[in-house]
């Protein structure tokens, strides 16, 4: 028997449940995220159990979501305290229990320091957290994704609760589209409008789609959402669904997301043993059933028609544009597709209501977008701020600054068919639009961080390589055009190309921008076209002077050993394989030249700084 038979039951649930949880039991939140797994959340959680058997002290333990500050793991947040513990071992567990949850004691040795070495136990104050707005990864630090009970204390499903007994599908639709919602994997379509479109679609089965087909190198945003709160997603796509006529609803989840598919699977049992799902929801005449599909890993299939050919079980290939998804979509029936964190955000524009959220953002870019932040940054992590918000605050004020004290290069945004934005445009808006016309792209939200090792040859070069991999080949432009700008970009990497080399590489890559199918190859020049507009003279260099300015490509430098540095030690001899330096013990070593791989093992292992790459 369903759980819940009406919006009061479920109403009456989250009444009891926040009085259960407003009880004097201290809340221990350990980050669950992969970041923390990888570095030792499972044994942590075993010891904290141990632990507070030992001592017979109850406490709730909780095991979130990423909590985003992925460059601190493994996290503890203990509340109501609000005391954020980073880089926790096992043998911090006795003291963490005895100190702050015992006592009220802070153990000062596992909180943030700031840069002058000052404490800041508070996660709220911690920088990392305290310059962004979360607002859809709100509730993720304090559940379980694996409890529905959680989410529901949160005020889970309140906003379907209240769509589907006060609301019209039209007034659904009316408020998301004065929201300015627009789509978070990256077209920036507004969200309402193609609600609107799929609605007055005519077909007598309507589909609702969510892409989990997360793709890009370096972004987790889409992974992250569906780990740490799948009931959220889970209920903008009931909305949705009840808003376009809906019954019937895939989430295609990437292949190497296992655990995602994992908490979601779980999600769709628990509410439909709750009356979420399935039929007649909440007693109403609305039913919607939700089915799984895992992609393959191809990076096309992100594309909106790819990834619908793929569920239909065909080969996964974009078709021409001008046909509308919403008409002619899945198995040619109008189809509704949003990607993970557009739907995320639509129970939070509900809640909160359409005039708190659109004072988020700016003028066309309303609420905020979730960033995976990774490269030479200090604080790497999952970070959430308002749209609008410039990339010196994202890179300096959460970020932290460069990592190692070296000098900013250029960001790329978007991911692998992103643009690489120089020092110069760090003031500019992150929106989609401001993006766009500096020749990158909002994307899913990926953001790579690079400093000055790094060559803007050689990242160019490494995205066409996956985006060559990547293309399904079925239009040529892609096809062909990408593997060409690649082999010019290899020559160049190589002290081999010319002046010439940079016109035909720049005319390619306009042609395949311009007459490619899909987004794929429409997109995958921008980091050959924007390196070209803010970084000419570093091709310049490998093309005139044979050199790399990052010192990155392998045939345009060489290692040597500093004589006045070099202390003899040998531990540069013990790493290479090459054998290619010799010289005895205190002695000063040498670099055969002939026989070096440039691998830089030796450069990273000197104790001394006595090896340079030139």
């Amino acid at each position: 028997m369903n759980k819940f038979a009406s919006a009061e039951e479920l109403t009456r649930y989250q009444g009891e449940l926040k009085r259960k949880t407003n009880g004097a039991l201290k809340t221990i939140s350990l980050c669950g995220g992969t970041g923390c797994k990888a570095c030792g959340c499972n044994e942590i959680h075993t010891k904290l159990v141990e632990e507070l058997n030992l001592r017979e002290i109850r406490a709730d333990i909780k095991v979130t979501g990423c909590q985003g500050f992925c460059e601190m793991a493994p996290l503890i947040v203990i509340r109501p305290d609000d005391t954020l513990y980073i880089q926790v071992k096992p043998r911090d567990i006795p003291e963490i229990v005895e100190k702050s949850i015992a006592g009220n004691e802070i153990v000062d040795r596992l909180v943030y320091h700031d840069s002058d070495g000052k404490p800041i136990p508070k996660e709220s104050d911690v920088p990392f957290y305290k310059a962004q707005l979360r607002l859809v990864s709100k509730k993720t630090p304090y559940i379980d994704p694996m409890e529905i009970d959680d989410y529901i204390a949160l005020g889970g499903y309140s906003a379907l609760a209240k769509v589907l007994t006060s609301m019209s599908p039209e007034e659904v639709i009316s408020e998301v589209k004065k929201s300015g919602l627009r789509g978070r994997g990256g077209g920036g379509f507004p969200t309402g409008r193609k609600w609107e479109s799929c609605r007055k679609a005519e077909g007598e089965r309507k589909f609702v789609i969510c892409n989990a087909d997360e793709g890009d190198p370096g972004a987790f945003m889409d992974c992250a959402l569906l780990e740490g709160n799948p009931h959220q997603v889970l209920e903008g796509m009931l909305i949705g669904a009840y808003a376009i006529g809906s019954s019937e609803g895939f989430i295609y989840v990437r292949h190497e997301y296992p655990r995602a598919v994992q908490t979601f699977s779980n999600a769709l049992f628990q509410a439909g043993e709750y009356g979420l799902l399935g039929k007649n929801i909440l007693g109403t005449d609305f039913s919607f059933e939700v089915a799984i599909n895992r992609g393959g890993g191809a990076f096309v299939c992100g594309e909106s028609t790819a990834l619908m050919a793929s569920l239909e079980g065909r080969v996964g290939e974009p078709r021409a544009k001008y046909i509308h998804t919403v008409e002619h979509g899945l198995f040619n029936l109008p189809s509704n597709l949003n990607n993970v964190e557009t739907w995320a955000t639509v129970p939070a524009i509900i809640d909160m209501g359409v005039e708190e959220f659109t004072k988020i953002g700016n003028e066309k870019n309303k609420g905020t977008k979730m960033f995976s932040l990774v490269g030479k940054i200090k604080n790497t992590g999952l970070i959430e701020v308002p749209l609008g918000a410039t990339l010196r605050q994202v890179v300096f004020d959460i970020g932290g600054g460069i990592a190692k004290e070296k000098a900013f290069k250029a960001i790329q945004t978007g991911g692998p068919s992103g643009g690489l934005l120089p020092e110069g445009m760090l003031d500019l808006p992150v929106d989609f639009d401001k993006l766009w016309e500096a020749g990158s792209m909002m994307g899913s939200g990926g953001m790579i961080v690079m400093d000055e090792d790094n060559c803007v040859v050689n990242i160019s070069r490494y995205f066409l390589n996956f985006l060559k991999d990547e293309s399904c080949g079925k239009c040529l432009p892609c096809r062909e055009g990408i593997r060409y700008m690649m082999e010019i970009l290899e020559k160049i990497e190589k002290g081999e190309g010319t002046m010439e080399d940079l016109e035909t590489l720049e005319e390619i890559a306009h042609t395949v921008a311009d007459t490619s199918i899909c987004g794929l190859g429409k997109s995958a020049p921008n980091p050959v076209l924007s390196s070209l507009t803010y970084f000419k003279d570093e091709y310049i260099a490998h093309i005139k002077d044979k050199k790399c300015p990052g010192g990155i490509c392998k045939a345009l430098i060489n290692y040597y050993i500093l004589e006045d540095k070099c202390n003899g030690c040998g531990v540069c001899a013990k790493v290479c394989t090459m054998n290619a330096i010799t010289g005895k013990k205190d002695q000063v070593h040498r670099i055969d030249l002939d026989l070096c791989e440039k691998c830089g093992a030796c450069l990273e292992s000197c104790p001394t700084e006595a090896i340079v790459r030139r």
